[in-house]
């Protein structure tokens, strides 16, 4: 018999939101809320659909946008979870959402973020998840405008980028920390200190042909390290985020890499053929390299590789690789050593993203 999954918040001792995934918990929320079952399968699968459980009461919330243009979660049933939980409010949060409202008595509440001297990761994250939202709408309004031109590198630049470059500098500019971005000159960063490296519409080619994914970039850099980042597929609404020392998540849940058959690449290398190791069976593009990246931290692809072509830049792979990290996956460099990123969106580099290093060495020696 098929079982029934979805999504389970926690909230944690700590104060902490901890996911976990349970095929009985399903029948539990149902029971909760007084709806059958099969009444929650499009949480299962929609990421702007959750069912929470947190001290015996469940509540179901969906992402949506308020008439006057900003994202909220609306609680549509809920049996003794407040607006107030720590569970809704960190599912809001992660959303980009700036408000929780109840869906029968309008009743809400603003999205709390964290204290002003919580550690910068946590701040990023939260001001990282806002700002893929403003990204969102600014992308959509952006539509069709029918403005696009040619970059120096042969990449398509529509007049969305530069929409969303300006949504997403005004929300992370709040951190204080020097932002980096595709749509910008490169700003001098002071040795030790850290650094916001965006990508603010990554697949550029796919949003003007209206076909995804798509997505907004962010990564948080300290001495070459990408310690915290998040990818917005802005098609789909999936959302990966990672923090150093905490861990990764796919919408509210934990994620790993993992070995497998698919290696994931950006491009056809220049009409020859794409080198992959022994025990790969499948090669996909997406054209969007921070989707991708996400996909090998997830485990949904066993690797991503540049190496066969010209490279990369780093406002492209940053918030990738901070996902791909807190997940306990790696990236090498094509001589095998640890990436390290710098303040510089020019220059581009060409690494292999895998589960483990021994996956990474592997496919370094097929390519090279």
């Amino acid at each position: 018999m098929a079982e029934h999954w979805f999504l389970r918040r926690r909230p944690e001792p700590t104060g902490d939101v901890r996911v976990a995934v349970s095929g009985a918990d399903v029948r539990t929320a149902a029971l909760t809320l007084g709806m059958p079952p099969g009444a929650l399968a499009p949480a299962v699968h929609d990421p702007r659909l959750r069912v929470l459980l947190a001290d015996g009461s469940a509540a179901l919330v969906r992402r949506q946008w308020h008439l006057d243009g900003f994202a909220e979660a609306v609680v549509l049933r809920r049996s003794g979870i407040p607006l107030e939980h720590p569970a809704v409010q960190a599912l809001a949060a992660a959303w980009g959402c700036e408000r929780v409202r109840h869906g029968r008595t309008d009743r809400w509440r603003a999205v709390a973020g964290p204290a002003s001297d919580a550690p910068l990761a946590d701040r990023f994250r939260h001001l990282a998840a806002l700002a893929a939202t403003r990204v969102e709408i600014a992308v959509g309004l952006a539509r069709d405008s029918g403005q696009e031109r040619t970059k120096d590198d042969g990449s398509p630049s529509l007049v969305a980028d530069e929409a969303a470059h300006a949504a997403a500098v005004e929300v992370l500019g709040g951190l204080g920390v020097r932002v980096l971005s595709e749509e910008r000159r490169d700003v001098p960063v002071r040795d030790g200190d850290p650094w916001i490296v965006l990508d603010p519409l990554d697949g550029t080619g796919n949003f003007s042909a209206g076909l995804p994914p798509w997505a907004f970039s962010a990564g948080l850099v300290h001495d070459g390290v990408p310690v915290a980042g998040l990818v917005a597929d802005l098609a789909s609404g999936r959302r990966w985020t990672g923090v150093h020392g905490v861990g990764a998540e796919r919408d509210g849940v934990p994620i790993a890499p993992r070995s497998g058959t698919t290696v994931v690449v950006p491009s056809g290398p220049g009409g020859g053929a794409v080198a992959v190791p022994s025990t790969a069976r499948r090669v996909r593009v997406t054209g969007c390299t921070a989707v991708d990246l996400c996909l090998v931290a997830d485990g949904s692809a066993a690797a991503w590789h540049d190496l066969d072509r010209s490279g990369t830049h780093v406002h492209d792979v940053a918030g990738g690789l901070a996902v791909l990290l807190a997940a306990g996956g790696v990236a090498l460099t094509d001589d095998g050593k640890p990436l390290s990123l710098q303040p510089d969106t020019e220059t581009t580099i060409r690494f292999v993203a895998a589960a483990s290093v021994p996956e990474a060495d592997a496919l370094v020696r097929a390519v090279g």
